[in-house]
Formats: structure tokens, sequence, C-alpha cells
């Protein structure tokens, strides 16, 4: 498993817990975004590497559609450790 090269930033509070949920599940970012568009979100590598490592906000839709993928609630995405 990669280890994230830059800190994460502060514009959104899902982001972190996307990857982890993410790579618990074995699942590739590029497989998951594949996934994501295939229910609808446009969403490509970069933005959604952004989104993980929280330099970008992430929309209601994407956060819906992430939640399902990872069979979560959405609630369990804003969960702090």
């Amino acid at each position: 498993m990669k280890t994230r090269k830059q800190m994460y930033g502060n514009k959104n509070s899902v982001g972190r817990n996307i990857e982890q949920l993410r790579k618990e599940r074995g699942i590739k970012q590029k497989d998951f975004v594949a996934q994501i568009q295939t229910m609808g979100c446009d969403i490509n590598l970069t933005s959604y590497s952004k989104l993980e490592g929280q330099v970008r906000s992430a929309t209601d839709k994407e956060i819906f559609v992430i939640a399902k993928i990872l069979g979560v609630s959405m609630e369990e995405l804003f969960e702090e450790d």
C-alpha cells in the first residue's frame, strides 16, 4: 500500500476516511474512480485524489455515491478517530 506523499488539506472532512476505507477494501484509486463514474458522478482521477487528500471540497452527490460503493452510511464517512 502506497503511503501519502503530501500532507492532508482542510477542504473537506471525509477524504481521509474515504481513503482508509477504500484501502481496507483493497480497491485501487483508478478502479474506484471508474465505479464512481459508472454511478453517474463526473470525476476524474486527479480530482478524486484531491478529494482524498482533502485539498478540494466533496459534493453531496460524490459523498452519497462513495458511501454506497463502500457499503457504509454517509455519516460514517464523517466519523473522527
